[in-house]
Parts: structure tokens; sequence; C-alpha cells
């Protein structure tokens, strides 16, 4: 029989400093489901534009090469997307916050990132609320153990009050598992969940995710989002759209970092291309692809060494995502049950001389929000109009 007290050495070790032990909560799905989804799509039929073999969101971060070129993609000041989201995410979420400091929140991250963003909101929580716990929650666990040391240094969070929780939160059965998992450690306590770094329009269906993710929320939950916004959706709109990804190699590098990971293919980043084109009058939906350029057929052998043909001018999409009108989220939001209790845009700062910005929203269910925030709403869609 073991002589010792699991308890306390659990929490000994993971409080201790400078050996970097967390918890691990690990979703029950199957993991070979995972290999065999990106097996199928990186076999599908031929495309000129990217509608065929194609790389999902997740599996953009999923392992170690992808997660450390994703770490130095956001420190390229060329990958402008990035670098402005996190430069100008601490001021907007100090005129947001104030709408969460009436209650001790616990916080779950989904898609956890560098944990810059992570730290800002902790930062003012653990002011309030010193026994707050912390969950990071991600498809991929290379990428919580990045946005976990992105986020420990200079906060006073105990390690015991961190739950790392590997999971892919698009699929609507893991997201209801995870609401019972947080029932069971929290109780009824309120919790903010965030969806940060335009995360959300990376997926090919945006309001369906939200949807999802909505049945996350208790009356008193609240949830912040963060999303890519233009001005308009002129053909110059578009094109200012692409360049802002062209010149940054190391955004390539992390585009590609899947396929050299999953693939054998011989990556030359002068085949990245990238296109744009209107959603719906909803959005410029914008595609990272990979063609073949060479003139003849390529045969791709895949992680589990099945060979996939690439004839030349075949494509596979690396990447999606979207830059929202306010019609547009506001739209992909109302689909949902859940409510605008404020939002603050940096398309409306006088500063502001570009026709992008970030919108950072935050969003209560339906028939929870009070007279003051739903006229602090209000007051923050003015400029829409």
């Amino acid at each position: 029989m073991l002589n010792f007290n699991f308890e306390q050495l659990l929490d000994d070790s993971v409080n201790e400093r400078g050996l970097g032990w967390n918890l691990c909560f690990v979703g029950g799905e199957d993991q070979s489901k995972k290999l065999t989804e990106l097996t199928k799509n990186l076999s599908r039929g031929f495309s000129p534009v990217g509608d065929g073999k194609q790389i999902l969101s997740g599996f953009m971060f999923w392992g170690i090469g992808p997660t450390i070129s994703w770490a130095y993609a956001c420190n390229d000041p060329l990958y402008l997307v990035m670098k402005e989201g996190i430069d100008s995410f601490a001021g907007r979420w100090r005129k947001i916050r104030s709408k969460l400091q009436d209650k001790k929140y616990h916080y779950v991250s989904l898609g956890v990132g560098t944990g810059t963003k992570d730290k800002s909101i902790l930062r003012l929580f653990l002011n309030s609320n010193p026994d707050l716990v912390y969950f990071p929650v991600d498809m991929s666990s290379e990428m919580l153990r990045l946005g976990i040391q992105g986020v420990v240094k200079g906060l006073p969070l105990k390690g015991s009050r961190i739950f790392p929780i590997q999971l892919d939160f698009s699929i609507e059965d893991n997201v209801i598992k995870l609401r019972k998992l947080l029932d069971k450690l929290l109780g009824d306590s309120p919790i903010l969940f965030s969806l940060l770094g335009n995360t959300l329009a990376n997926f090919q269906h945006d309001t369906k995710l939200l949807k999802i993710l909505s049945k996350l929320m208790r009356h008193h939950d609240r949830f912040l989002l963060e999303v890519a916004v233009t001005e308009d959706l002129s053909e110059a709109a578009l094109q200012e759209a692409v360049s802002e990804y062209v010149n940054s190699k190391s955004y390539k590098e992390f585009l590609t970092s899947a396929l050299l990971h999953n693939t054998d293919l011989d990556i030359d980043l002068n085949n990245v291309f990238f296109d744009a084109s209107v959603e719906e009058n909803k959005a410029i939906y914008l595609k990272g692809i990979y063609r073949n350029t060479s003139g003849h057929l390529i045969k791709m052998m895949l992680f589990d060494r099945s060979s996939v043909n690439f004839p030349d001018q075949d494509t596979i999409r690396l990447s999606l995502t979207r830059k929202y009108i306010n019609e547009g989220i506001n739209q992909v939001i109302s689909a949902t049950n859940l409510s605008i209790i404020d939002r603050v845009n940096t398309l409306s700062e006088p500063r502001n001389n570009s026709r992008f910005g970030m919108d950072l929203i935050l969003l209560a269910p339906h028939g929870t929000v009070t007279d003051d925030e739903n006229n602090s709403s209000i007051a923050n869609a003015v400029w829409k109009n």
C-alpha cells in the first residue's frame, strides 16, 4: 500500500514553481477518429480554388510543429491582423470589463492561443476572486501548454487553479460533456466563457459553432466574443484583406506546417495563395490555399502511408477566415439564444485609419440582460447606424 496523501502530493506538485506541472482533462473523444478525419479531408477531389482537399481549423494547430509556427507568426510585425489584435486587446477589454465586476467569475477560454489575452482577463478577475479557476480549452495539447506558459508569468495564479481541457469544442456532444464537468467542479458559480482572436471566423459553419457554444451558458454566465470586422465588402476591401497576409513569411510557414507534418509534400511557400470573396452580404471570406504549380501530377503520401493524387493546379485549403460587416456578425449572434450586452469596435475609434478593425462583444443568454446592460448595449451600437 502506498504511504502518501495523494491530494496533498498533487497540490504540492502543481503549485511548486519551476516544475511546470498541470493536471489536464483529456476529452473522451477517440483521437484516432481525428486522424481519420484529417486523412479523409486531404483525400478529397480536385479543385483549383480550394474547395476540395482541406485542413480543418482545429488541425491547423494540432501538433508541436504547428504550435511553434503559430507562436512565431504571432510575434511577426508583418502579420498585422494578429499583431494589432493582440496590441489593442487590453484597451478594448478595459472598456468592456465594468459589466463583469459585480460577480466572482471563473474563466473558460475556448482556444487559448498564446495566452496574452487570457492574462489580461485573469488579472482583473483575480482581484475580486482569488479562488478563481481557469479552464483553457483546446483540441491541441501543445497549444494548451503554450497558452498556459503565456498566462502564468507575473500572475498570482496557482497551478492547482488551472485545469487545461483537451477537447474539440466544435462538436456538440463534447460541449455538453464540458458543461457537465463544469457543473460538477463549480456548481452554480458564474463563468465567463471566451472565444477570442477571430476564432469563430475560422470555422466553415460559424453560426452553427456559436449555436453549439451557446449551450454552455447558464443565466448568470457571460460570453466574450472577438471577431475581425470590415467597413464594407467592396472590391478594394477584398484586395486589402489579401494584402494583410501575403507579406508575412512566418504566417505562410504556419499555414503550411500542418501539411509539412502530415504529408510528404516538399513545401514551397511560393505555392501559398490567398483568395478573397464576399459571403452572403455578411463578411469578406478569405481562403489560404496551397496550389500544385509543378506542371505535373504529385503523389502525396499521408501520415498513414496512404497515397493521394495531387494533380497540377489542384489545391489544398489551408485556412479560412472572415472579416464581418456589422450586420453580418449581428446576423450570426441573432441566430443563437444570446443577446449583446456591450461591445467595443475599433472601427469607431478616431485613430483608426483602416477599413478593418476588431469587435469585442459581451454576450448573455436571452432574457438575462438587465435594463442597465441593455441601455449600454444600445449606446454602444449607435456607431453602426
